[in-house]
C-alpha cells in the first residue's frame, strides 16, 4: 500500500492542503475517520467502494465526499490507483457552486458537481499519465479552470482558527460573543463554507486531538478530561460514533 502526500501548486495552496497518491495492490476493506474538509478523488485504476449496512455500494471513478459525523467503511478492488485531493476547511467553495454542506455525509460523482465532459477528460488524460506528476499536474489543470475569484469569508475563516485554538473545546456561545454575532445567521454562513456547523466541525476537531493525545503515555481518564468531556461515558461514546472502537480497544491497537 502506498499513501503518498503532494503540495499543490502555489496558486492552489490556500485551497488545497494537499493531494495523496495511493494504491492498493490488494483487495482490501478499511475504515476512515471524519476529516476536516472535503475530498475528492480519481480512481484511474480499480474501484473503490462504500460499504453501508454490510452492502457494497460502488462509487464513482472521480467523486468527493463531504465532511461526515462519523467513521465509513471503504473497500478497495486489487490494483487500485487513486489521487486524491485534500481540500483545507473553507477550499471547496472556491471551485464549485454548490454549498458544501449538501455534500455533508455524502460520496457523490463529480458530474453532479462539474461540468462532465470536463471531469471525463481529465479521467481520460489520467488514464494516459505515466508519472505521479503527470497525474498532480492534470487534476491541478481541472481544479485551476474551476477556481473562481470570490473572497472568503473573513469571518468563517476567523471562526475556524478559533475552533482550532481550543482544540475543538470552545462552546458556540463564547464562538459567537467572540465575532460579536448571532448564531443563526453565522451558522448558515459556516455551513455553507465549511459543510457542517460549528458545533459539528468543533467535534470532530476535538476528536482529531484525542487521536494525537492517544499515541502518547497520558491516561484515558487525562485525555477525556483535558479534552472537555462531561465524563468518561460521554468520551466513550462519542469515540465510537467516530471510530467504531472504544478508546482503550483504540489504543492497544497502536
Amino acid at each position: 500500500m502506498r499513501f503518498d502526500k503532494f503540495l499543490p501548486t502555489e496558486a492552489l495552496r490556500p485551497f488545497i492542503r494537499h493531494f495523496v497518491l495511493s494504491d492498493h495492490d490488494g483487495e482490501a476493506e478499511y475504515k476512515v475517520f471524519p476529516v476536516l474538509g472535503l475530498v475528492m478523488g480519481f480512481q484511474y485504476k480499480g474501484q473503490l467502494s462504500v460499504m453501508l449496512d454490510d452492502q457494497e455500494n460502488k462509487l464513482a471513478a472521480a467523486g468527493i465526499t463531504g465532511i461526515s459525523d462519523s467513521y465509513k467503511v471503504f473497500k478497495n478492488s486489487a490494483e487500485t490507483r487513486t489521487i486524491l485531493v485534500f481540500f483545507t476547511e473553507t477550499g471547496f467553495t472556491q471551485f464549485a457552486a454548490r454549498p458544501a454542506h449538501e455534500l455533508f455525509n455524502q460520496s457523490l460523482s463529480l458530474d453532479d458537481i462539474f461540468d462532465k465532459n470536463k471531469v471525463g477528460e481529465t479521467e481520460e488524460k489520467l488514464s494516459l499519465a505515466k508519472t505521479d506528476k503527470q497525474r498532480i499536474q492534470i487534476v491541478e489543470q481541472f481544479l485551476l479552470a474551476q477556481l473562481k475569484t470570490t473572497q472568503t469569508d473573513r469571518l468563517v475563516v476567523e471562526a475556524v482558527k478559533l475552533i482550532y485554538q481550543s482544540k475543538g473545546t470552545i462552546k458556540i456561545k463564547e464562538l459567537n460573543e467572540k465575532l460579536f454575532i448571532s448564531q443563526s445567521p453565522f451558522e448558515k454562513r459556516f455551513r455553507k463554507l465549511v459543510g457542517t456547523t460549528p458545533k459539528k466541525f468543533a467535534s470532530i476537531v476535538r476528536f482529531n486531538t484525542v487521536l494525537d493525545n492517544l499515541g502518547n503515555t497520558k491516561s484515558l481518564t487525562d485525555i477525556c478530561y483535558e479534552n472537555n468531556f462531561f465524563d468518561q461515558a460521554h468520551f466513550i461514546k462519542d469515540f465510537k460514533k467516530y471510530t467504531g472502537d472504544t478508546p482503550e480497544n483504540f489504543k492497544r491497537l497502536l
